[in-house]
């Protein structure tokens, strides 16, 4: 394929500056967003070189896309998808493929996972006819307690499944070797933690599959987008059947006859010679990526690193600058043996203090500072599981769930906060609690 035109390349570079430039920040009315992209002219090079290949689906983009992603958490497969819930659908599903045999999830078997998370990682168990076993959470590293894991693990139980909650990683470790003992699935949602480490390996790379996000608000974007991760060659094999309408061809987009045999197969009890491009092997969906996100993938990936090291650095910042308020707050914890690619700085108010949580809210929005809740708070509480009669198992009575429900939030730590906005944050939150203490 050709390259980009140099002078749309001009025209481009200036659109970008005239639409684009940074934006002096004047305190109290320049936003403050939770989370946000970060992008300059080449993500519009790279996705215009897309749109003017005239090819749009999943193509070159996508194929250089897959590799880089792969070579980067040092995994042999990656298959990109239109967005992390897709990922986590795709994940649930292709371990209940009859391409497991013994190994596959079946109907009422028990998944553990984390009560206070988000929806898209949870719903995927339920749709695929499993039963959720909810552990309770542990104040200040939000992630699953390991002990609530350890008591939830029944003969019924055949999968792990939670995410690194806030790019802070749970306990691999322990985690890990239970999932050894007793033979389970482990599936690591990583959409909150590209790039975060324990004891020297990257998170999404621990378990059979992983899972990334690539919305606006995560690490990296495709605009929408996500994607999986697994070194186990059946899985992928699954997983892309299940993304390409569940199709048993496994042709590249636009090839066809890969196999030799395109009129020679004979499956299920179609008729002999049957097109194979048009033979199901398993329930799935069109859930691909197209080339123009790829390509937005691609021009992000060279900026990821830095992207991590900013994300760290403001969240250091805030720590440093707000741990006086511990009074009030607990404030977050790095998972132990771990290197967190923070997604947010999380907080909770303690029992003790004097003001609500929706009080400070309102403060902090009123000037102009975004926050946002530990997504579903309680998931169990949540209208869809009362309205649908959701079947589940819990551990204990979830209380620090219910605890992080009425009195957690988080604040934002992405790259494009610079330091006079975090400045202005850690001053609004002190003036805040001058005023209410």
């Amino acid at each position: 394929m050709n390259k980009i035109n140099p002078k749309i390349k001009i025209l481009i570079r200036q659109h970008f500056r005239q639409n684009f430039t940074d934006q002096k920040f004047i305190a109290g009315k320049t936003p403050i967003p939770a989370s946000g992209k970060i992008f300059n002219s080449k993500e519009m090079e790279m996705a215009t070189e897309a749109v003017l290949d005239g090819w749009w689906t999943e193509g070159r983009f996508n194929d250089r896309f897959e590799k880089r992603l792969a070579n980067w958490f040092g995994l042999k497969n990656c298959i990109t998808v239109n967005s992390g819930s897709s990922a986590n659908l795709l994940a649930v599903s292709a371990l209940c493929s009859s391409k497991l045999g013994k190994k596959r999830l079946k109907k009422g078997d028990e998944v553990i996972t984390v009560s206070a998370g988000f929806p898209t990682t949870i719903n995927p168990i339920i749709q695929n006819n499993l039963k959720p076993v909810f552990v309770d959470i542990d104040l200040g590293t939000y992630n699953a307690s390991l002990e609530g894991i350890k008591k939830a693990i029944s003969k019924k139980t055949k999968a792990i499944l939670l995410a690194h909650t806030l790019g802070n990683p749970f306990n691999l470790g322990e985690i890990t070797k239970l999932c050894q003992r007793h033979r389970l699935w482990l599936i690591e949602d990583n959409c909150d933690a590209l790039g975060s480490v324990y004891k020297n390996k990257k998170t999404g790379t621990f378990g059979q599959i992983a899972t990334c996000s690539f919305y606006p608000a995560h690490h990296i974007t495709t605009g929408e987008g996500g994607a999986l991760l697994t070194d186990d060659p059946l899985l992928n094999k699954v997983v892309r059947s299940l993304r390409d309408w569940g199709r048993d061809c496994w042709c590249h987009t636009g090839c066809d006859g890969t196999c030799g045999k395109r009129y020679s197969w004979q499956l299920g009890k179609l008729p002999y010679g049957y097109d194979h491009k048009y033979i199901y092997s398993e329930f799935g969906y069109n859930l691909k990526m197209t080339d123009m996100q790829a390509a937005l993938g691609l021009a992000q990936l060279g900026k990821l690193e830095r992207f991590i090291q900013k994300r760290r650095v403001n969240f250091d910042f805030l720590y440093n600058n707000l741990k006086s308020l511990d009074k009030y707050f607990i404030l977050p914890q790095e998972e132990k043996y771990s290197i967190p690619s923070w997604f947010g700085f999380i907080l909770t108010l303690k029992d003790n203090c004097s003001f609500l949580r929706e009080d400070l809210l309102k403060y902090l929005n009123q000037h102009k500072i975004s926050t946002r809740l530990l997504f579903g708070g309680n998931i169990t509480k949540q209208p869809n599981f009362v309205n649908y009669g959701v079947k589940f198992r819990k551990i204990g009575i979830l209380q620090n769930t219910d605890k992080a429900m009425k009195d957690t939030f988080w604040i934002g730590v992405y790259p494009g906060l610079n330091r006079q906005m975090l400045s202005f944050i850690v001053d609004k939150f002190k003036e805040f609690i001058a005023i209410n203490t």
